[in-house]
């Protein structure tokens, strides 16, 4: 009798002992079909008015989480979402939404073919246009830009921050001439010293095309700080063979190298005091960008948190995946719950 009332109690107590089972968002709330009539996978194509005329852009929201909304911004300048489609591994279990969003120029949206529409301060109107149409808004919209896409997002937020909810800057340093330098003065040197001089002569007869430039870059350069996973994964593939190069060597220049576009002289770093909301600023190890500098962003910012991906390179969200994945969802929650701290290692 003891010992049965003794396993009586034991089994009593065993649920107060176990631990608490994680919560998964159902399916039914994360999957909703919200749109009307005929659906279509949530894909939204939003017309945006432009000074040269109306356009369409291509969205599409993968979840629903009322409080959470990532709209992400691709890099190239002139690639498209694709190589965002790694977020679908990761995000869906965490409940966390995400939209998709192909610039002006890039992918599934209109292509203008007119480089004067190849413009920072227009692309800032069209985020906000398709913000609008989206009803994201300070309680649900978090910006993530990677690479172009993090001067954009850096640059929405320095004039509309008052509708974010956080910023993530991906990748992207807030200067591009101490890009430049920083290419120049180390990435360059960590070259062999034959290898960096065909490419100079190259570069100095501006013959951008030919094949032997890329030949040169891609092993020696793209291998080792653009994707450090070779051959590339598949999204990357797909994406960057569709870059849209007008719009690329318009604002970039016609390589990764540095920058010689219309984005040379774009600095912010004296201005990042001015953005309020919480700032994630994430870089990898042996990025193409100064992680050293991707950190100190972090500390400029009022609430700013920095996350340097110790495996990763430019693309750190599949060479370093668990790092940059781990880190964004806790910057998200973190956020989202009202525990996130200025400095904290995520």
């Amino acid at each position: 009798m003891v010992l049965s009332r003794y396993l009586l109690l034991l089994a009593a107590a065993l649920p107060a002992c176990q631990p608490a089972i994680p919560t998964v968002p159902k399916a039914t709330s994360y999957f909703p079909a919200p749109e009307t009539g005929v659906k279509t996978g949530g894909i939204q194509v939003i017309p945006i008015t432009t000074p040269k005329g109306k356009f369409n852009v291509w969205t599409k929201r993968f979840g629903n989480n009322p409080r959470i909304k990532v709209l992400l911004l691709n890099g190239g300048p002139g690639a498209t979402h694709e190589y965002f489609e790694c977020m679908e591994s990761f995000l869906p279990q965490e409940g966390i939404e995400f939209i998709y969003y192909d610039q002006l120029g890039c992918g599934n949206s209109d292509n203008p073919r007119d480089t004067s529409m190849w413009s920072l301060p227009r692309y800032v109107e069209e985020v906000e246009q398709v913000r609008q149409a989206l009803k994201l808004d300070k309680d649900n919209f978090y910006l993530l830009g990677h690479s172009w896409g993090g001067i954009l997002a850096a640059e929405y937020a320095f004039k509309y921050q008052q509708h974010l909810k956080g910023l993530i800057i991906s990748n992207m340093m807030m200067s591009c001439p101490a890009y430049g330098r920083y290419a120049d003065e180390v990435l360059a040197k960590q070259m062999k010293p034959e290898v960096l001089r065909e490419i100079r002569q190259i570069e100095a007869k501006k013959d951008f095309g030919n094949p032997r430039y890329m030949g040169l870059l891609e092993p020696n350069f793209y291998a080792q700080h653009l994707c450090r996973i070779v051959p590339n994964p598949e999204p990357i593939t797909r994406s960057m063979g569709k870059l849209n190069q007008s719009l690329y060597v318009t604002m970039q220049g016609p390589s990764e190298f540095g920058i010689s576009g219309k984005l040379t002289t774009w600095d912010r770093t004296k201005d990042l005091p001015k953005l309020t909301i919480p700032v994630l600023s994430i870089g990898g190890k042996y990025d193409t960008m100064d992680p050293a500098h991707m950190a100190w962003i972090a500390t400029q910012v009022k609430q700013g948190a920095a996350l340097i991906c110790p495996q990763g390179s430019h693309m750190a969200m599949y060479d370093d995946q668990q790092a940059y994945m781990t880190g964004f969802v806790n910057f998200l929650k973190t956020v989202d719950d009202g525990s996130f701290k200025a400095g904290a290692k995520l």
